[in-house]
């Protein structure tokens, strides 16, 4: 039960927060949009919230979890984007690219934190998470500049994995 409100209220409130215009309701709304929203939202999490909490794993409502991502996102993520996008402009205009396929181990024990892991990797440009060994946890990553084939982890992503495990795990 629990499952199938947290997903009616998040769902309820991402249509609120891309229908919001003007209306009646906050100056935002109308009463069909609400009407609508809520109908959406019973339907979406009728369908959903079996597939989003197959495990009954709700730590990633924890509030702090949140705080803590939205550290990340602000404080880690996008810095290491900026810097990124600089170095990958760099070596395309002088032609230093040394592209290759390396692994690492995270050590990442949940699935939300590889994910989280793998999609921070994918997002920063000159590296693209290519596949994960299900076994041990092992991401194989596509990196611009392989200066060695086996780097350390913070060669290619940074303290990303720490903040995947401090968020996810």
């Amino acid at each position: 039960m629990i499952s199938f409100f947290v997903t009616f209220l998040f769902t309820f409130v991402a249509y609120l927060f891309l229908t919001a215009s003007e209306g009646e309701i906050l100056t935002l709304w109308s009463q069909y949009e609400v009407i609508a929203g809520i109908i959406i939202a019973l339907i979406t999490s009728s369908l959903a919230s079996r597939v989003l909490f197959q495990k009954k794993n709700y730590r990633l409502l924890n509030p702090v979890k949140w705080v803590l991502f939205l550290y990340y996102l602000v404080g880690t993520f996008l810095p290491a984007l900026v810097i990124a996008n600089i170095d990958v402009a760099y070596r395309v205009l002088t032609n230093k690219i040394n592209p290759g396929i390396v692994k690492i181990s995270p050590n990442l024990k949940s699935d939300a934190a590889i994910t989280l892991l793998a999609n921070s990797i994918t997002l920063t440009p000159g590296t693209l998470s290519v596949d994960i060994d299900e076994r041990n946890n092992d991401l194989y990553i596509h990196w611009i500049n392989v200066t060695n084939l086996k780097p350390s982890i913070e060669d290619i992503c940074g303290t990303f994995p720490e903040w995947a495990r401090r968020i996810a795990e």
